[in-house]
């Protein structure tokens, strides 16, 4: 009977030892970065926290009814935060930038992204085959240009 009780609760020793080994794997967000996003965001909703890296912490939300993704790092110092936007909302300056250089090519994808050294708009672009992402300045200044490989595309 004593081995019998035994067998029975090495299901249930499994199940706790697999639970914490689980539970480390998805570390809490520290406290310095939930306050910092709490300052810099404080209407957000629906805040979803995934760990970037050993250092970062990206939170995907929604606030004034757009979808944003923000990066922190451990200590709570703000990185960066991305939007999604329409080709209508471009703006002019960044526009006339993309059809210069990058004539025939069609925007899949639009973003604005901020950083402290200020406003960036990236694109993913596509002409027949081919995949570009393009960042330019919001003065219309193309700051960088590549061709991306088709499992880099629609990351």
């Amino acid at each position: 009977m004593k081995n019998k009780r035994l067998v029975m609760g090495l299901p249930l020793v499994a199940v706790l030892v697999l639970g914490i080994f689980a539970f480390k794997g998805n570390s809490p967000v520290p406290e310095k970065v939930k306050a910092a996003f709490e300052k810099k965001f404080p209407r957000a909703k629906k805040v979803k926290w995934e760990k970037e890296s050993d250092t970062e912490w990206e939170a995907e939300f929604k606030m004034d009814g757009m979808e944003y993704s923000a990066n922190f790092l451990e200590n709570g110092n703000w990185q960066e935060t991305e939007h999604e936007i329409k080709e209508k909302d471009i703006p002019s300056t960044v526009a006339t930038t993309l059809k210069r250089e990058l004539p025939g090519y069609k925007v899949e994808e639009a973003e604005v992204s901020e950083t402290e050294k200020g406003l960036v708009y990236e694109f993913e672009m596509e002409k027949g085959e081919e995949s570009v992402e393009v960042v330019i300045d919001s003065n219309g200044t193309l700051i960088q240009k590549k061709e991306l490989e088709e499992e880099e595309e629609h990351d």
